[in-house]
């Protein structure tokens, strides 16, 4: 069988589906999607059950269909902010995505339980079916989109790169909820892996009654966190979110070292870390309450050895050595990455688009701003200099680099007026409308927002400063 499409999207995970709601909205292209899961939502259909989103509902989804109710929180770690959807609310939306504003357009056809077949030449595309077999050859008349480069591995699916020995039991925190149906569940766990999975664990642990005494925490790196206060997309919250933005801008502009921005950031309460003694060597944009830093400084049995090599009989293998560990200890498997490390690539390439950050670390919006790009532009040059991929920090030293790139997408969408435009009335842009409705006579808030652009231009040059020194090998600085 052959079909023919104008973009054929291979992922129906949230970029996919984010970068589809957008080119239907601004073109009358057709649309294949082609996906491996059985359902729409990509990695969501292997979460654990009691993930939620970092940032809130608002920030997440396609631009056409809102996700959540706009409601705060009542209760719990996040009581006083804004809904955080559960990974079960999110897998519903991306199905009523697919239905109600894909599917219904009458322009996508999507293809689930299918395999992509890359080509070894290009402009030649093939899609498997895997419970049939059955092949579908593709002519596409416009682009290729790859909205999988960026694949995000989570636990239910990683293998993990240490050694288990016979009888020891090492699960992925999908397995967790379902400890109730075990005639004797374990009482004592260990966690391994420091990233926000981690995190989720131990705070799901200690709110279903674990004991933290007996709670175990293999953390190779601490981490610096950003304060979900200052990401809310309420009007009530213009004084923490901006005022959070020109501490940010500030020790941009200001800050001697990469470490400077950090601790800058830490004394406006725009970041924090769990252990206050500890000197955080990563960020990789996990959000979090205040709420759920305190829980999770009630564990205070961290495992700072490095990585694990071995869960053997009665003890863990590290980098730095070994730890005693009591029988029964149930290990709980965090070591999945988010991002796996992959280099940027141009993001429009001939017959290709691939999808990746322009706005860090909002991937739904970069890709519906993709989409917008491919629709309204007439050729890749302008394109990619409207759409330079913002690298993901995977080290303290990446992070002026990044936030370098990210300034500068922003500065560049500043100047093109349709495009600013369309920012400020996206669903998933969070923070333009706040400032689009700010009153002239509001001489406070005019104030905070003149401090943030003020220190625009001595931010990019210092983050410039600070990114060369990084991409510089010590023996040359020091020579």
């Amino acid at each position: 069988m052959t079909l023919e499409t104008d973009y054929l999207i291979i992922g129906a995970g949230a970029v996919g589906l984010a970068f589809a709601d957008t080119i239907l909205a601004e073109t009358d292209a057709d649309v294949i999607i082609v996906d491996r899961h059985g359902k729409p939502g990509g990695h969501w259909n292997d979460a654990y059950s009691f993930v939620a989103l970092h940032q809130p509902s608002a920030f997440y989804g396609v631009n056409s269909l809102p996700l959540g109710t706009g409601r705060k929180d009542t209760h719990g770690v996040n009581a006083g902010l804004y809904e955080l959807a559960s990974g079960p609310e999110v897998s519903g939306y991306f199905d009523a995505v697919m239905r109600t504003a894909l599917l219904a357009s009458g322009r996508v056809r999507y293809f689930p339980m299918s395999d992509y077949q890359w080509p070894e030449k290009p402009g030649e595309h093939r899609f498997r079916s895997l419970l049939s077999g059955a092949a579908t050859e593709v002519s596409v008349r416009r682009r290729l989109v790859d909205a999988t480069y960026f694949g995000t591995s989570v636990p239910a699916t990683h293998t993990p790169r240490y050694a288990v020995a016979d009888g020891e039991r090492v699960v992925p925190p999908n397995a967790l909820p379902g400890l109730w149906m075990e005639e004797q569940p374990p009482t004592r766990f260990c966690i391994i892996g420091a990233g926000k999975t981690a995190m989720d664990v131990g705070v799901w642990l200690l709110g279903a009654g674990a004991d933290p005494d007996r709670i175990h925490w293999v953390m190779p790196r601490d981490s610096w966190l950003l304060n979900r206060l200052r990401t809310q997309p309420g009007v009530e919250f213009f004084d923490a979110v901006f005022g959070g933005q020109a501490a940010q801008m500030e020790a941009f502009a200001t800050a001697e070292s990469v470490d400077d921005i950090f601790l800058r950031l830490e004394a406006a309460g725009v970041v924090m870390r769990i252990d206050q003694t500890r000197q955080p060597s990563m960020f990789h944009y996990a959000t979090i309450s205040e709420g759920e830093v305190a829980e999770l400084r009630r564990m205070t049995n961290v495992i700072r050895m490095g990585r694990v090599q071995a869960v053997e009989t009665d003890r863990l293998v590290l980098d730095q050595g070994e730890v005693p560990m009591e029988r029964g200890t149930l290990f709980i498997d965090c070591t999945a990455s988010a991002v796996e490390p992959r280099p940027t690539v141009p993001m429009f390439q001939d017959h290709v688009i691939t999808p990746q950050l322009v706005r860090v670390p909002q991937p739904a919006f970069s890709a519906a701003l993709v989409a917008y790009v491919e629709a309204h532009y007439a050729d890749d040059e302008a394109k990619n200099r409207l759409c330079a991929p913002v690298p993901f920090p995977h080290s303290l030293s990446d992070y002026p680099r990044t936030n370098a790139v990210n300034m500068m997408n922003q500065f560049q969408w500043m100047q093109d007026k349709p495009l600013s435009r369309w920012i400020r009335t996206s669903r998933l842009d969070g923070f333009g409308k706040l400032i689009a409705a700010v009153e002239p006579n509001d001489a406070d808030r005019i104030a905070l927002l003149e401090r943030l652009r003020g220190n625009a231009i001595g931010a990019m040059a210092n983050l410039q400063r600070l990114a060369a020194e990084a991409a510089t090998p010590a023996s040359v600085a020091a020579g």
